[in-house]
Parts: C-alpha cells; structure tokens; sequence
C-alpha cells in the first residue's frame, strides 16, 4: 500500500429525493438536469487526474454522474458503494421519522429492516481495502452517495463510520481523502466543482 495514493470522493449531482431531503437508498432516481449540470462541471477537474482506477455505486445517479464528469470509459461498478440500506425509512425525510423517534439519527440508530453503522462500516472497509490494492499506481476515484461517503471518510480516519455524522457533504462535490506522514486525513473536503479546486 502507498502511503501516497489518494481517493477521491465524488458524491453524485442532485435529484428530486435528495433535494427535498428524502432518504434515497436502493431506490435508483435519475439525476435532475441540475444534477447533471453538476455532474458536467466535475469534468474539467476529473480529466485532468490520471487514476489507477474508477470505481461507481451500481445505481443510476453515480454510474451517470462518473460518466459526465468524464471518467465513464474507466468505470468499474463496486457493490459496496451502494447508498445506506434505509429500510423502512426509505423515501421518508428525517423530520418524518423524528415524529415516532424523536432524536432519530441514522448515525446513532440505523434503520430498521435496513443498516445501522456497524453494517456500513464494513462496506467502507471493503471498499476502502479495494481501492488501496489496485495495483497501478495512482489515485483512485469513487462514485457514491452522501451517506456512504461520509461514513467512508469516517472509517478511512479511524473514527468508523459513525464519524461521517460530522462532516457534511453537498452534490456534485469533490473530496480527497490521503495521507499526511503516513496517517490518514483528510486533503480536501467538499469542494465545488467549478473550477475552483
């Protein structure tokens, strides 16, 4: 394992759920043309990086989002990039669920029929295992959801992924996660994609 490799973290564009603050899980929601739009402005940035490989969430939203932001020819679905089981509270906002459960987190109470943290954490392991053990040299770029990736960051920083419920994340956003003296950080954090990064 380099200790130089980075893995960049691309939270797919918007959709109808994820703006109006419904869980999206398995359900697999097209992008907006305003998701897509976000989706384009990664490209400039994105093929601008050689990657050892591209790996995507099996659904629509980051499999097309990899695509526009340029990187579709290297795609390589990865299961366990898949947004959080939500269960039951698929397609339900939090304020929802807070009306029965009140102080509801998906961090701190997981979903049920669903996952709760523990279950995610050992997808980011995965996840974070396979990204590392590519064998050509260079960054790699993983395609997901907002969930997923902050408990991803979480895990990647020996926090689990229960760490993911302090850093927030938007669509079409950018981060780098690497390697500051052979400890694991954070490089970059929830940049926009418009050229500014």
């Amino acid at each position: 394992m380099a200790d130089n490799r980075q893995l960049w973290l691309l939270r797919h564009g918007a959709t109808e759920w994820a703006k109006n603050g419904r869980h999206t899980g398995s359900t697999d929601l097209p992008l907006l043309p305003e998701g897509e739009d976000e989706a384009r402005r990664l490209a400039p940035t994105l093929t601008s990086q050689t990657f050892a490989a591209v790996f995507s969430s099996p659904l629509q939203r980051a499999r097309r989002t990899c695509e526009l932001g340029g990187l579709g020819d290297r795609l390589t679905v990865m299961p366990e990039l898949m947004e959080w089981n939500y269960g039951d509270y698929e397609g339900i906002t939090t304020d929802e669920i807070r009306k029965t459960v009140p102080g509801w987190t998906v961090w701190s109470h997981g979903c049920p029929n669903g996952e709760d943290a523990d279950a995610v954490q050992k997808r980011c392991e995965i996840a974070i295992r396979r990204a590392l053990e590519v064998s050509e040299a260079g960054d790699v770029a993983l395609f997901a959801h907002g969930h997923l990736l902050r408990a991803l960051a979480g895990t990647w920083l020996g926090l689990g992924a229960v760490g993911g419920n302090l850093l927030k994340l938007g669509t079409g956003s950018i981060c780098v996660l690497g390697f500051e003296r052979e400890k694991r950080a954070i490089v970059r954090w929830n940049a926009p994609a418009d050229g500014r990064f």
